[in-house]
């Protein structure tokens, strides 16, 4: 009997001693929680790039790529190719006599692309026809005009008073397709590329590389850079690695430099070589592997356009968006508390003060207008529930 007793004693003991210790640990989880883990005076704001991170990884990426060229240079085929996507499944090509009198278009694809939780909204501006025509004198105004639309349109909403969900369509790059066939740039590059390196961030691309021996190739890449100098033309240079960065990444950046421009090769299809399965195009003499970097810089493409993508954002925000928006404000006047534009006379200087007070009255007029309808609708919406419940509250007028 007294073992029994004993034997019961010792149980809840235990369970007395298994509770105060799971207590215990409870206790220490939570003032885990709140501990401070680093030695004394730490902060803790070091963790504000983390957050930065998670909330720029659930709200997603925006990007938008101009791709530019003479028919048949393989832009299609390198998109494609560079995102692992079919952004043009229906595509029709016309025949020669349509290209005749065939106009500049420009066709946006926008597709959701998913890489391990990060998101990227991706929008590809293909530009079918230019060049086509026979006077291709004024074939890249289409072009510009749309570049431009778009800085003008980020404007208006910026300027408005809902700037919350803002799409940015603003062109971040444009890959500008050289043809590997003549000696240089042609004066339609020239010109093209001199129009808009105000504009958007261009990046030379010689398309079509594997029809270039290596000696042809190196001798084309540097006619082209000579050229582009002559010209003054301004293309996209890429950041240089910073002092602290890894011996690694600063290697990869002078590559990516001494690159520019890309020779590249696009293919979609699945070939075998070497006893697996690449991407590349099979010829009689063998197969060009469009990922392998000692046939082509399809590769330091890829790797220039994801690891830079940020800055060249960032270059389109600081530089081209603000020139356009300071040169946009001083020919078009200044802008409201809406967003519009309000004109200036271009001889008479700004308007008078008394004009200036005229419309922004008409304008704060219009706005109470507005402001008095959705509250009318809201004070209608609130009296039917309550009317309908029948003990709900009542809102009378103001």
């Amino acid at each position: 009997m007294c073992r029994l007793e004993n034997d019961g004693c010792a149980s809840v003991e235990a369970v007395r001693f298994n509770k105060q210790k799971k207590m215990s640990q409870a206790d220490k989880m939570k003032q885990g929680q709140f501990s401070n883990p680093e030695t004394p005076g730490y902060v803790g704001f070091a963790n504000l790039p983390n957050q930065v991170h998670r909330k720029s990884v659930k709200k997603g990426f925006e990007f938008t790529l101009m791709v530019v060229g003479e028919s048949g240079l393989g832009k299609s085929t390198l998109i494609n190719s560079l995102f692992l996507t079919d952004l043009y499944p229906e595509r029709i090509i016309p025949g020669a006599a349509e290209k005749i009198e065939r106009t500049v278009q420009i066709e946006a694809s926008t597709v959701e692309i998913e890489e391990r939780g990060v998101k990227l909204r991706l929008t590809v501006v293909d530009t079918p026809g230019y060049g086509d025509a026979i006077n291709s004198q004024d074939c890249f105004s289409t072009i510009i005009s749309y570049i431009d639309d778009q800085f003008e349109r980020y404007l208006h909403d910026e300027s408005g008073l809902n700037r919350r969900h803002i799409v940015d369509n603003r062109v971040h790059c444009c890959f500008y397709f050289i043809s590997p066939l003549g000696h240089g740039l042609k004066p339609l590059d020239v010109q093209f590329m001199k129009a808009i390196h105000n504009k958007v961030n261009v990046v030379p691309v010689i398309a079509k590389a594997d029809t270039l021996t290596l000696r042809e190739r190196e001798r084309l890449k540097r006619r082209v850079l000579d050229e582009i100098d002559e010209h003054g033309i301004k293309i996209y240079h890429l950041p240089d690695a910073e002092s602290d960065e890894d011996e690694d990444f600063k290697e990869q950046t002078r590559i990516l430099k001494a690159s520019i421009p890309f020779a590249v090769v696009g293919s979609n299809q699945q070939i075998e070589a070497k006893g697996k399965k690449v991407r590349g195009r099979l010829y009689p003499w063998g197969v060009v592997e469009v990922e392998n970097p000692e046939h082509n810089d399809f590769l330091k493409l890829r790797i220039m356009l994801i690891t830079h993508m940020q800055d060249l954002q960032e270059v389109t925000q600081d530089l081209h968006y603000e020139n356009f928006r300071s040169e946009r404000l001083k020919r078009g006047g200044r802008l409201s508390s809406h967003g519009y534009v309000l004109p200036l006379s271009p001889a008479k200087g700004p308007e008078p003060e008394e004009m200036d007070k005229d419309i922004i009255l008409q304008e704060k007029e219009a706005e109470l207008r507005r402001m008095q309808e959705m509250i009318a609708k809201m004070q209608a919406q609130m009296q039917k529930q309550g009317d309908g419940e029948g003990d709900g509250p009542h809102v009378g007028k103001v």
